[in-house]
């Protein structure tokens, strides 16, 4: 059978295919040659291991605070951060365990860590270096930026105004929020932050949420994500470094967050960000700077630690003008139920406003355990009616009139009829806690202060019957 000689359009057609491939294949290589990072990388080599870190010698000329470095040994190449340098070495914060890493080893700078978030983050959980913990498809982003982003000029904000309900009645009538308000809840350990912070985060008002969970335990992350979050998910960007990780990934996360929230902040969505808890941020900074050669100046914290509080907060709150908004929610762990303590003391004049998680609270059964004398929102004004802002504060001077005489009931010196008001404290605060009483298995409440109407007027018709 004779074969069939190519026609010369079929010939014509093949060389034009044959020249736009070559073209594309040059392109590629052009660029990959124009850009100096793949010409030449700045290097040294490893002169000292320590359990926290690493020193290399021969790259300091060039290198920045912050740059990632590349350490090439034997199991692999690992990453890590500088965090020091001298005339004659850099100091390295690993990622991951340094206990491989072996004097002469080649250690390569690569440059700042950048970040490139995208609408299908949404519903996902990653590291903090970005990278996908959740066994679905590798993240693939767009518009690559750096992970520390510049905060919005002080006069350029938009201006906070705007409440929102967040579905936990004590919080929508003693603390109410605003859209781009910062907010700090502080606990000790094991009072029931996370669960209220889960509350929050399932708020309808918002169109994107980013969880940032700091040295929490690996086992409760699922738990959290899967159970607690529930279908609120869908809308969650999750950033992950449990507590077995190193500093730096610790350090690390609630910037990674912080610079998700910022990408959709721009993309004119009204963000919630969650992190738990700023307080491990401070110690994976204060381990960060004690590998740095920083001094303690305040029970144990290096000054650093107080300088990157404020730098990481400030990057939360309204944005320019034609954005979004990040509205922050923190939790403070109170090392020893000590509110006083320099994390706390800190992070407290930085926010806008904090709630007490109090453990005689939690201990009574009364969750979420929210000590409403002790909490406050900055900006609850912008958001309470002349009505309600009555209402509140007679609401806490009740309050207060009955735990201030708790004792005395106690040993028997109250007398009903001697002091009006105690007697209405007496009659109404019980079922004021009652109705202040909720968990996340309940439904949010729409309307907080029309509900405790509500429960009072049925307690009231309830005593009534019961008299009668």
């Amino acid at each position: 059978m004779q074969s069939m000689a190519p026609t010369e359009q079929n010939l014509a057609s093949s060389d034009a295919v044959a020249r736009d491939t070559a073209l594309d294949l040059l392109e590629r290589l052009y660029a990959s040659y124009a850009d100096p990072k793949t010409l030449v990388q700045r290097g040294g080599r490893i002169c000292d291991v320590t359990s926290t870190g690493y020193r290399v010698r021969g790259m300091s000329a060039g290198s920045r605070l912050g740059d990632i470095v590349e350490h090439r040994g034997a199991n692999g190449a690992k990453r890590g951060e500088i965090v020091r340098i001298t005339s004659d070495e850099v100091t390295i914060s690993p990622f991951e365990r340094s206990d491989d890493a072996g004097v002469g080893e080649a250690v390569v700078n690569i440059g700042s860590l950048t970040l490139a978030p995208t609408e299908n983050w949404r519903g996902r959980s990653i590291d903090a270096l970005g990278r996908a913990i959740d066994g679905g498809t590798p993240l693939i982003g767009t518009d690559a930026r750096s992970a520390q982003s510049a905060t919005p000029g002080a006069l350029s904000r938009e201006r906070v105004g705007t409440g929102f309900a967040t579905g936990v009645k004590v919080i929508d009538i003693f603390t109410p929020i605003c859209f781009g308000q910062r907010l700090g809840i502080f606990a000790g350990s094991g009072v029931g932050k996370s669960t209220l912070l889960a509350m929050l985060a399932s708020a309808e008002a918002f169109d994107t949420v980013v969880v940032a969970l700091i040295g929490e335990r690996g086992r409760e992350v699922r738990e959290f994500l899967e159970d607690t979050i529930g279908q609120a998910m869908a809308k969650t960007v999750a950033v992950v470094a449990t507590s077995d990780e190193s500093p730096m990934m610790r350090k690390r996360a609630p910037e990674t967050a912080m610079r998700v929230a910022e990408h959709f902040r721009d993309k004119g969505h009204r963000v919630l960000i969650v992190l738990d808890s700023i307080t491990r941020y401070a110690h994976a900074l204060r381990e960060v700077a004690t590998t740095a050669g920083e001094a303690p100046v305040a029970r144990g914290y290096p000054a650093s630690v107080f300088t990157e509080l404020p730098r990481l907060l400030e990057r939360a709150g309204p944005g320019e003008a034609g954005s979004g908004s990040i509205t922050a929610i923190i939790s403070v762990l109170v090392d020893g139920d000590d509110h006083n303590d320099p994390v706390a003391d800190s992070v407290r004049g930085i926010l806008d406003g904090h709630i007490v998680l109090d453990r005689a609270i939690a201990e009574q059964g009364r969750y979420p355990p929210v000590n409403p004398l002790a909490s406050i929102s900055r900006l609850a004004s912008k958001v309470w009616s002349d009505d309600q802002r009555v209402l509140v504060t007679r609401l806490k001077s009740m309050i207060s009139r009955f735990e201030d005489t708790r004792d005395i009931r106690l040993l028997g010196g109250y007398q009903p009829g001697a002091d009006a008001e105690l007697d209405a404290a007496v009659r109404q605060v019980p079922a004021i806690y009652d109705a202040l009483t909720q968990t996340p298995r309940d439904k949010p409440s729409v309307d907080a202060f029309g509900d405790l109407a509500r429960h009072l007027k049925g307690r009231d018709r309830s005593d009534a019957a019961h008299q009668s």
